[in-house]
Formats: structure tokens, sequence, C-alpha cells
């Protein structure tokens, strides 16, 4: 298939994604964590970018979730144009793009309210603009710290980056926005052993699926054996190595450290290619089945995280849904709506403010609460596919 044939499948695929991201969004409902992002008295860029879309959009759950879903667009659209001339044949970057586009990781990344997405595209940019123009944009780093703290990340990588390319100008400036990140956000790496890494390692095998990640960090391990190191390898190298030795003796926050290994799917790829096509065909029956079943896991595990809801129908609890506290609260808003209710006041602050989120404010003739009371004035109950989530028990107030 020609570059253009390949080009033009790859922005109906976009296309495609886009829709399909903003169908998945309108089904979830303001969290807790989100909330709190959402009503914060110290604005951040996550304040910023979320009343900016709702003062255009109005408050609805498409409106909440648009800036993470274009930064998604736009960070897999800079990781096909990083790729122009990263691969010898046009299919090899489709199928790059292809695995990026499928990574879970990176989907549910647009779909909440955490800077990961940000994180990833900035990363990108970065990249490009280095790529584009053969030159470093310190003016971008420098803003990049003030933009999240796992930036650090990104300049101890360029630091270590800039010790084999011999760039003096790159290592002080790295090594001192390290230095000021490390200053203005702190990270703690105190505390007794506690054996996070297994849990750490698990994390990382659900973003990327279980089989990917296997072959991702046996990737990291042998373009690194083989002295093969580009950009690229220091970012996720840097990127994973922390996070999981921090992990021996704490409890890390992957969400700081991922962003930045996704970014070497390219240089997996590029490896798993040459590996099977410098074998005979009859020797790479191994690689095949590799291949079939890492795609097969990939497609499963982004179709159960964007269509989730059918997951309440085999669990017994339904809190052990993965996304449970992403639904529910939309549909409660309506259906007070529906009984003409604009006002109540709640059993908690979260759930007060996510039903002013959908336009129900706080009010003195109804009180709501998850507790049956035996005097209850209305119950709501929310269901999915038929089976019940959540009820919620009305009280009139005195």
């Amino acid at each position: 298939m020609s570059q253009q044939k390949l080009n033009i499948t790859f922005g109906i695929l976009l296309l495609l994604d886009f829709i399909l991201l903003l169908f998945v969004s309108d089904s979830l409902s303001i969290s807790h964590k989100e909330v709190d992002i959402y009503y914060a008295d110290g604005r951040n860029i996550l304040w910023y970018l979320t009343h900016l879309s709702t003062e255009i959009f109005g408050n609805n759950n498409i409106a909440l979730r648009l800036p993470f879903v274009l930064f998604y667009i736009s960070s897999v659209i800079l990781a096909y144009a990083l790729t122009d001339d990263y691969f010898s044949r046009p299919i090899d970057r489709f199928i790059s793009i292809c695995i990026f586009m499928l990574l879970p990781g990176l989907n549910s990344a647009a779909l909440v309210l955490d800077s990961s997405i940000i994180v990833v595209f900035c990363t990108l940019l970065y990249l490009y603009l280095f790529k584009r123009f053969g030159k470093e944009y310190y003016i971008l780093l420098v803003l990049f710290l003030f933009i999240d703290n796992s930036f650090a990340i990104l300049f101890l990588a360029l630091f270590f980056y800039s010790l084999q390319k011999k760039d003096n100008t790159l290592l002080i400036i790295s090594l001192l926005l390290f230095g000021i990140s490390m200053q203005m956000y702190g990270f703690e790496i105190g505390g007794r052993p506690r054996g996070y890494f297994i849990e750490t390692f698990g994390i990382y095998a659900s973003i990327f699926s279980p089989i990917l990640f296997l072959f991702f960090f046996y990737t990291l391990y042998r373009v690194g054996l083989k002295g093969e190191r580009d950009l690229y390898w220091y970012i996720a190298f840097t990127s994973l190595g922390l996070s999981l030795l921090f992990s021996l003796r704490q409890k890390v926050d992957v969400a700081d450290f991922a962003p930045f290994v996704v970014i070497a799917i390219p240089l997996m790829v590029k490896l798993f290619l040459h590996s099977f096509r410098i074998r005979l065909k009859i020797f790479r029956r191994y690689h095949y089945t590799f291949a079939k079943v890492m795609l097969s896991i990939l497609i499963l595990n982004l179709f159960v995280l964007l269509f989730n809801k059918p997951l309440y129908l085999v669990l017994q609890k339904n809190d052990k849904h993965f996304a449970y506290k992403y639904h529910g609260i939309y549909e409660l808003s309506q259906e007070l709506k529906e009984l003409h209710i604009l006002s109540v006041t709640c059993q908690n602050e979260k759930l007060q403010k996510q039903l002013e989120f959908y336009g129900v404010s706080k009010g003195n003739k109804y009180y709501l609460t998850i507790y049956k009371k035996d005097n209850y004035h209305d119950k709501i109950d929310i269901k999915y596919y038929d089976k019940l989530i959540k009820s919620y028990y009305l009280l009139l107030l005195k």
C-alpha cells in the first residue's frame, strides 16, 4: 500500500477514533476527583481548560472532557508526523501509529481530567520541533516547568542524553530545570521498603497490555545493550527505570511516569519488525503468533475500556467496576429534573458539587442520601441494562 493510501486510512481511523471518544465521553459522569479539580480554589491548567470548554459548550460530559480528547488527537497526529522517516517502509509507520492509538492507557488518559495526556502532547511537540528544525527549543522546556511536576523526568532524560551527545548547553539547562522542578514540586523518596515493584509493573502492564509491555521492557533492554540509544530511548528508559526503582521502597504515582514511556512505541515496533524480517518465512511462526495475541489483547482491552457498562452484568458487586466512580451522577441529575427538583441537600459535599455541575443546586426542601430511610419521599434507581447500579433516597425536609 502506498504512503498516500496509508495517510488517507490513518485520517479515517483518526476521525472514527475522535467520534468514538466523544461518544464515550458523553457516558461518563464527573467523578469525585474531577469535581475537586473543576471547583478548586487553586487554579491550574486543568481548571482553565475545563472551564474554557464548559463556558463555550455548557456544563455537560462532552464539554468537560473535550480538551483532553483534543490533546489525544493532537498527540496521535504528532506521533504520526514524527515517524515519517523513522521506518524503512510506510506500512511499518502505519503499524506503529495503530498500536499507539490502541493503547488502553492512552485512551483512558483522553477521557479523564488528568494532566497525563497534556504531558504526552507536550513531549511529542518538543520531539517534533527538535526533529523538524534540528535544534533545542529551550523556551518550551521552561514553559513545561510550569505545566506539570512530571516534566522533571523529561529534564533528567535530556540531561542523560546530553552526556552522550556532549551537548554542554543542553546539559546545563536540563540540569538547571530539573533542580528548579525539584525545588518547586519536590519528590518524596523516603519511607521504608514496602515492595510496590510488582504493583507498579502491573499498572504498566494494564497501560500497555501485559504481553506488549513485556516486549516493550525487552526492547529498552535490548536497545540499551546494543548502544543504539536515541532520544526516544533515553526518555522512556529514564521514566520507566526511575518509576521501578522508586517502587522498591514506596508507592509510585505511575501517571507521572507513563506519559514518557508510551512515546517509545516506534522503537519497539522497529525492533520487532526487524527481528521478523531477518528470518526466513518458515521461522516466523512465533512472530505471527505473538503479533496476533498482542493485537487481540489490545483490541479487547480497548473495547472493554470504551464499552464498559455491560461489565456490571457479570460483577457481583457494582463498586468493583473500574469505572464505577464515573457512572450514575449524570443520570441522577436527569431523574431529579424529571421530578421537577432543581435543588437538594446532599449527604456529602462531593455529591453536592457533582450535581451542581449538572444544574442541580443546593436547596433546603429535599435531602438526598444513599441510605434507605423509612420515611423517604421518593427513590431513584440508576440502572444499566436493567441491572440496578445505585439507589438514592429523597426525603422532605421540614
